[in-house]
């Protein structure tokens, strides 16, 4: 809903603001615990949209390091987010503990994505908090141009 300014009066219009909708793959390889800390909480007394991205990319840099790689030494090249995509199920507080499984799909000649579930257990339930798709390019940073996707890590990521 939203207010609209007409003639003088405001009237409700009804509209359905369309979402982020992410496909998660069958399977995760890689999980990692992730505490939520203080100085994530924004003043609505959650984590902030902008600290999800945070943990999403501590997933990746634990995903990576479990992979024997890093954002700088993927295979031999480096790698560089061209975008993002976050779906946003449920808040998560300071004290919880975040569950950040990834898996690395959609190999492409230069790029490929990266899928973040983001969970938290509550008694004997598991909580889904939030989704995420990242879109990233292999890329080598002293020519600052795209490369191809490391032949030596294909098999490795291909399911």
């Amino acid at each position: 809903m939203a207010l609209c300014l007409s003639s003088g009066y405001y009237r409700i219009i009804n509209f359905t603001m369309p979402r982020v909708s992410i496909e998660l793959p069958a399977s995760f390889t890689f999980s990692a615990k992730i505490p939520v800390r203080i100085t994530d909480l924004n003043y609505g007394g959650h984590v902030g949209n902008d600290k999800v991205l945070a943990l999403i990319h501590e997933a990746r840099l634990q995903f990576l390091a479990y992979h024997g790689c890093t954002e700088l030494d993927f295979g031999g090249t480096g790698m560089i987010m061209s975008d993002v995509a976050i779906s946003f199920k449920q808040e998560i507080f300071y004290g919880d503990t975040v569950i950040a499984s990834v898996a690395l799909t959609e190999i492409a000649k230069t790029s490929f994505a990266l899928y973040y579930k983001l969970e938290k257990e509550t008694g004997d339930k598991t909580v889904l908090l939030a989704t995420a798709r990242t879109s990233m390019v292999c890329f080598d940073y002293a020519a600052k141009k795209m490369v191809t996707f490391p032949e030596a890590l294909k098999e490795r990521f291909t399911l």
